[in-house]
This record gives structure tokens, C-alpha cells and sequence, in this order.
């Protein structure tokens, strides 16, 4: 099995320090992202992946190709299915006037990702990779960056563009340029997308990207007492 089959796990697995759990079960920190995983579906594991789901609001994300099973105690606020598309071909890049984000810009960007619902964006989510922006007016009009990574891979995520300035190319630039630099780092850009979204997974494929699989996706969180 491909780490890209459990992208979640093998991001974890490789850098620990992002968040909580054992061999068992891992997610990451609350601030960071709402991503969980297990290395597989046997009981033990499951157990450890509920545990890690406090009682009440909270809930995690679970991504992976296999089928995914609910961990007793646990249930299924929404599933749905997406797809897995990697890099093909050399990407090339338009950077002009392209910024890196940080620290500094995170409320903003924050902000962007709350309107814009690119995936679970967090306080700290910024902080998993490189992000980049373009400014128009002085406002963050578009941004994109990394996610998970694992050895030789590194997943485009984030990218969102404000409702005042999309049909501009903004995202389709943006993701280029992340995924070019990934590539010039010696690593594959992957990424995720909805199966509903025809206009994502067409933009990533005029970039360079095939769909290498589908994915299961399901948001978890403890039964109601």
C-alpha cells in the first residue's frame, strides 16, 4: 500500500510533533488541523483513534483510500467522496507579485479560509507549510500552500480566492506555484478535491495533475450521551 493511500497517517507518522497519539492513532493538534488516522482498521486502532476525540463539539476528519470504518462510540457527522490527483508533468510558474505568508498574515488568511471553506483551516494550519498570497488593494485576494507531507510528497492545499476577485486566475496561479516549488524541492505535489467539484479537479488537470484515486472522507465525533 502507497502512503498516499493514507496520506493523513503518513503525514503524522513522519512528523509526530504535529500532533497527538501513538503507533495505534494519531491527529493532529487542535490548532493545527482536524485531521486523524489509524495505519489500518483493526479494533485496537479504532479505539485509539475515538480516544483521541474528546466528548462534546469536537470532531476530525478521516482521508484515506481504504473504505473508512467508524470507531465504535463514534459517528458520521457527513461523508463524502473526492478524488486524489497527483503532479504529471513539470509545472511552471507565473510568481509575479507573489507574496510569502506568515505569522503576520494569518488572521487574514484565517479569515479568507473561513469565507471561502477550502477544507478544515485553523489558527495555525499556516504554520504545516510554505503559503503564498496575492494582494489587490492591499487586501489578501488569494492564497495557497502546503499541507500534509510525508517522504517525497507534499500535498496543495488552501487554495481560495475572496468572491470579489475570482475569474481572475488567481488560483490556478497560485496552485502552480506551489506545486512548481514543491517539484524544485525533489518532491511529487499531490492534492485532494470534492468529486462534485468539475471546476477544481478540470483547473488542476490543465495544470499538470491526474486523478490517481478516489477518497473516502468522513467528519467524526463522539455519540450524543
Amino acid at each position: 500500500m502507497s502512503d498516499l493511500d493514507r496520506p493523513v497517517w503518513a503525514s503524522l507518522r513522519d512528523q509526530p510533533h504535529w500532533g497527538l497519539g501513538d503507533e495505534r492513532a494519531r491527529r493532529f493538534l487542535p490548532d493545527i488541523n482536524r485531521f486523524a488516522a489509524t495505519p489500518d482498521e483493526t479494533l485496537g486502532n479504532l479505539a485509539a483513534l475515538a480516544a483521541l476525540v474528546p466528548p462534546g463539539d469536537d470532531s476530525v476528519y478521516v482521508l484515506q483510500v481504504p473504505p473508512i470504518v467508524v470507531p465504535p462510540g463514534l459517528e458520521v457527522v457527513k461523508a463524502a467522496a473526492g478524488v486524489q490527483m497527483v503532479a504529471t508533468r513539470r509545472l511552471d510558474a507565473d510568481d509575479d507579485g507573489v507574496q510569502v505568508l506568515g505569522d503576520a498574515d494569518a488572521a487574514e488568511m484565517l479569515a479568507l479560509a473561513k469565507l471561502t471553506e477550502p477544507g478544515p483551516f485553523l489558527a495555525r494550519t499556516h504554520t504545516m507549510g510554505r503559503f503564498i498570497g496575492l494582494r489587490i488593494d492591499g487586501r489578501l485576494a488569494a492564497m495557497a500552500g502546503e499541507r500534509m507531507r510525508f517522504s517525497g510528497h507534499v500535498e496543495v492545499s488552501g487554495v481560495c480566492t475572496h468572491p470579489d476577485f475570482r475569474g481572475r486566475g488567481l488560483a490556478r496561479r497560485l496552485s502552480a506555484a506551489v506545486a512548481a516549488d514543491v517539484q524544485r524541492r525533489g518532491a511529487l505535489p499531490f492534492l485532494h478535491a470534492w468529486t462534485t467539484n468539475k471546476a477544481a479537479i478540470a483547473l488542476y488537470e490543465g495544470l499538470g495533475f491526474e486523478v490517481r484515486s478516489t477518497v473516502h472522507v468522513a467528519i467524526l465525533r463522539h455519540e450524543p450521551a
